[in-house]
Parts: structure tokens; C-alpha cells; sequence
């Protein structure tokens, strides 16, 4: 990391600079304390489907994303870099988690996580337990924390993948049944009294800053925390204070400022160092950012692949014909789309797993035929145009379960960003039918396929559906990811210059929903679902 500029009241790479002169000795503790946020403007999002904003709002302090989060893997579909990941190490209560925030906040970036190491504290035997409620367990020793989780789940979340983070409960120093989900982004903070305490931890951090707080400031409050949010007495947290926590600052966490980066004296009242965290992550994230649509345009032009399935052209299928026309009415359109995509629905279940069962008629007599073997079916549909395609799925499969997800297409750059997305618990062990109308270059789908890839679903149990796709993506879907299975009604031979499909079938979404069509006549490229 190149070395900053000097800045009042913050330590960069070891060297010092002083800053104000600190309040009179007058001044009470709590005055000491600024409210959280204090100082900052609410944050505000913005999109990328205005065409007069960039795709990356430069301004003389930051450069950010207007929009959703840009595709983190190349054409190949393979993770390109991996997130920026900060470390904030500190003594207890010194303002780790308000420095996060206020960070977060500074950033302006849809797609961050926080990480708080006092989700991984270990889970307490009976007798450590009654230790802990009489405050004699020592909860600021490295043994007290789970590491291994800890960097399992860092490196998961440092290759764009979701993962499950304990959440831990001070009341009865135990872990909760339900634990919460977390997914990949472009940076994830990570914050904790130890979190510079593990050599194999420190390298996973990108960025390491430690907060130095005045230690009378942190008591008053740690007081405050653990009597109002975790049910303590004062007599309990202070003798804690005396027995554990002051020590384990001076032996195992104090030491590990030489390792940071950057160190941040009095927390959350630097904002001169906030400000200079946030322009070194935004010049990261500016190097981060990836073109994958014109990769994928100028790729795999070769023989169809075999994980492609197509239609049968039967005169059924001829409905083609029909809604490509032009001239035909919105309730003409919908109607033969969906009968269209009722036979892409079936046939796709073809592919399933099946095995043989026997099941006894009325008449009391064995049949001997097929059930379905897998788990369960889960539909994902990419906004917009694969919503449309969710009651043909439904019509066929009792129960199914439904999720969704936004990717849009940057109207500047023309590269896809996912906004959004909620899928169902524990969908790695379904057969996940992923749907979408039409599928141009394929880049909004295989965005959509490495989201469900960092689900940890199985690629051979992707199946990909499209009532119309152009070569081009389904050579650039198969070449990335080539055991998920394809299959769609037609497939037209080319692309445009705006990677619109020709012939085509129009902008599927507005035809549909009978919205107004974007200005430059696109294809099927909307501001909803890019193929």
C-alpha cells in the first residue's frame, strides 16, 4: 500500500502526526463521547439506469459505483480478484463498530459486509458457563474466540460466496439456534478485539487499522453496553474490567498495533482518518472493476455445445412466429408466450433425475414406473423477464419454491450489476431451475449462475432456461460453466453491436408488461434482466 499523505491526528506505517490539541481535563467523560454518526449526511443511493450518470461517480475525494455490483469473475466465469477485506482491531468498546459504519457510510457502496468477531465466540461448556454468569470466564483471551471459523468464513466471503455466521447471545453466553446469512461483496470489514491476533487471519486482510481509544473512554463504555444491551450489573463489568479485560488489552491486543496500517487515535472522532480509509478502498474498488460483456462477445465461437437442449420444431413451437411478429397485439403476446414457456417448463423436467418406483393401482394391481429423485425444485427467475416465466413453473410443480434475483444492465457501460436478490434456505441441496427470457451475450446469466454457485449449488444442477437465446450466450454460458444444462426454445444465429439478438423477439419485458421501449430500439437488453 502506497504511503498517504500526512494527516492530523493519524499514524500511517508507524510514523505519527499529531493532531489538535485534546479537550481540557475539565471535561466530563460522557461530553467525551460523540453521538454515533454524528457529523455525517444520511446516505444516499443512486442507480444506473439514469444514462447522465457514469458508471463511477469521481469526485475529489472518492470514486464509487452508482449502481449494483459489478461482476466479480471474468469470462470464464471464474472469480477475477478477490474482495477488499479491512481488519479493525482495537481494545473493547474503544469504537471498532462505529468506525465500520462510519466507513460504510463514507463509502457508499451497495455491496459491503461487516463481520463482527464476537459472533465466533466459542460455545461454552456448563461449567464455563456458570463461570461466565458470575463474570469470572475470560472472554479477551485468544482461546476464547474460534478462529477456524473465523478464517473459513473470511476466505468464503473473499471469493464472493454466502456463507452462515453465528450469532452469539451475552445474556446466556450461548450461540442462537438460527444462525444469519451473509453474501459476497466487494468489501467486507471485519472487526475485533482480536482480529490481528492470528497470522494466518492477518492474511487475509487487505487492510489493517487499529482504533486507539483512551482506555477511561472505553470503560465508561463498556459500561454503558453491557449494563443497558447485555443485562450486567456495574460491579460485574468492572471486576470483569480489573480481572480480564485490562490485562488481556496490555498482553495480547496493545501489541498487535505494529502490524496495522493505519492506526486511528480517538475512534470515530477522526474523521480526517475515515476519510482517508475511504479514498484508499474506492482506488481499489476502481481497479476492481472488470469488462465482461466484451470479453464474452469476441469468445467460444464454435459448435453448439452438448449441455444445449432445443425445442423440437414442432408446429407447437411454431408459435415463434407469432410473437416475433411485430404487429402482434400485448394479449396475443402473452398468451403464446406463455403456452411456449409451458412446453420449455415440461420439457426441461425431462432432465431431471429419475428412478424406477412401483406404486399400487385402485385395482390393487403393481405399476411399475418413474419418481422424481431428487430433494426438491427451486425456481430463479431474473428480474424482470424471468418472472414471467414463474406460473408456467408453478402450473407443473407442486410446491415449488421461488426465488429471485435483479441484475440490470448499466446503461453507460453496458456491463450487468446484481441489485438483489432472496433465495430460499438451503437451496444447495435442490435442482435449481433458473430462468430468464431471452439470453444474449450471456452475461446476466452467468452473473446469475455464480450467484447460485456461491449458494453452494452444484453446476450439473443448474438448468438454465430461455425461450430465446443467441449463440453467443449460450457458447459463452457453456464455456464458463459447462456442466449446467441449457435449454430453450430457439437459438438465433447473431448479436448486434449492442448485443441485441437478430432477428430477435424485441425487448421481452416491455412487450410483455407493455412498459415503453428503451430509446435506441434495443433487443432484448432492458434495464431489468440483460441476457
Amino acid at each position: 500500500m502506497s504511503s498517504p499523505p500526512a494527516y492530523p491526528g493519524i499514524r500511517v506505517s508507524g510514523c505519527w502526526t499529531l493532531g489538535a490539541e485534546g479537550s481540557s481535563n475539565a471535561e466530563s467523560l460522557d461530553r467525551l463521547l460523540p453521538p454515533v454518526g454524528a457529523g455525517r449526511s444520511p446516505r444516499k443511493r443512486t442507480t444506473s439506469q439514469c444514462k447522465s450518470e457514469p458508471p463511477l461517480l469521481r469526485t475529489s475525494k472518492r470514486t464509487i459505483y452508482t449502481a449494483g455490483r459489478p461482476p466479480w469473475y471474468n469470462e470464464h466465469g471464474t472469480q477475477s480478484k478477490e474482495a477488499f477485506a479491512i481488519g479493525l482491531g482495537g481494545g473493547s468498546a474503544s469504537g471498532k463498530t462505529t468506525v465500520a459504519r462510519m466507513i460504510i457510510e463514507a463509502l457508499d457502496v451497495p455491496w459491503v459486509v461487516l463481520l463482527s468477531m464476537d459472533s465466533f465466540y466459542k460455545v461454552l461448556t456448563r461449567q464455563q458457563q456458570e463461570q461466565a454468569a458470575h463474570n469470572n470466564f475470560n472472554f479477551d483471551h485468544p482461546d476464547a474466540f474460534d478462529f477456524d471459523l473465523i478464517i473459513s468464513t473470511l476466505k468464503k466471503l473473499k471469493q464472493g460466496k454466502s456463507v452462515k455466521v453465528p450469532i452469539y447471545d451475552f445474556t446466556t453466553h450461548s450461540r442462537k439456534k438460527d444462525w444469519k446469512t451473509l453474501y459476497g461483496a466487494n468489501v467486507i470489514i471485519f472487526e475485533g478485539i482480536m482480529a490481528f491476533a492470528d497470522k494466518t487471519l492477518l492474511e487475509l486482510l487487505d487492510m489493517k487499522i487499529f482504533v486507539d481509544t483512551d482506555s477511561d473512554i472505553r470503560l465508561v463504555r463498556r459500561l454503558r453496553r453491557d449494563i443497558s444491551e447485555r443485562g450486567r450489573d456495574i460491579e460485574g463489568v468492572i471486576k470483569q474490567y480489573n480481572k480480564f479485560v485490562k490485562p488481556a488489552f496490555d498482553q495480547y491486543i496493545q501489541p498487535t498495533m505494529r502490524v496495522a496500517d493505519i492506526v486511528v487515535p480517538r475512534g470515530s472522532g477522526n474523521t480526517v482518518a475515515i476519510d482517508l480509509i475511504v479514498q484508499h478502498v474506492h482506488s481499489q474498488l476502481e481497479e476492481r472493476e472488470l469488462s465482461v460483456r466484451a470479453a464474452l462477445a469476441s469468445a467460444h465461437q464454435c459448435h453448439l455445445p452438448r449441455t444445449l437442449s432445443v425445442l423440437k420444431s414442432t408446429p407447437q413451437v411454431r408459435m415463434h412466429t407469432i410473437i416475433r411478429d411485430r404487429e402482434t397485439s400485448r394479449d396475443e403476446f402473452i398468451f403464446y408466450s406463455k403456452r411456449l414457456m409451458r412446453l420449455l417448463i415440461e420439457h426441461a423436467l425431462s432432465f431431471l433425475p429419475f428412478q424406477d418406483c412401483v406404486v399400487q393401482t385402485p385395482q390393487g394391481q403393481d405399476y411399475a414406473g418413474k419418481c422424481y429423485a431428487g430433494k426438491q425444485i427451486t425456481g430463479v427467475s431474473i428480474l424482470r423477464a424471468g418472472e414471467t416465466m414463474e406460473p408456467a413453473l408453478r402450473a407443473v410443480c407442486k410446491d415449488v419454491r421461488i426465488g429471485t434475483i435483479l441484475i440490470q444492465t448499466n446503461q453507460q457501460t453496458g456491463e450487468p450489476e446484481l441489485h438483489y436478490l432472496r433465495l430460499p434456505k438451503d437451496i444447495s441441496d435442490d435442482h435449481v431451475i433458473l430462468m430468464d427470457c431471452t439470453v444474449s451475450t450471456g452475461a446476466a446469466a452467468m452473473m446469475a449462475v455464480r450467484v447460485l454457485l456461491d449458494h453452494d449449488v452444484p453446476e450439473d444442477k443448474i438448468f438454465l432456461l430461455s425461450l430465446l437465446m443467441a449463440e453467443m450466450g449460450v457458447h459463452s454460458v457453456a464455456y464458463a460453466f459447462p456442466r449446467v444444462r441449457i435449454i430453450t426454445t430457439a437459438v438465433d444465429k447473431r448479436v448486434n453491436d449492442l448485443f441485441r439478438i437478430i432477428p430477435g423477439i424485441g425487448n421481452f419485458g416491455d412487450r410483455y408488461f407493455g412498459t415503453d421501449a428503451v430509446p435506441d430500439g434495443s433487443d432484448d437488453e432492458e434495464g431489468g434482466s440483460t441476457g
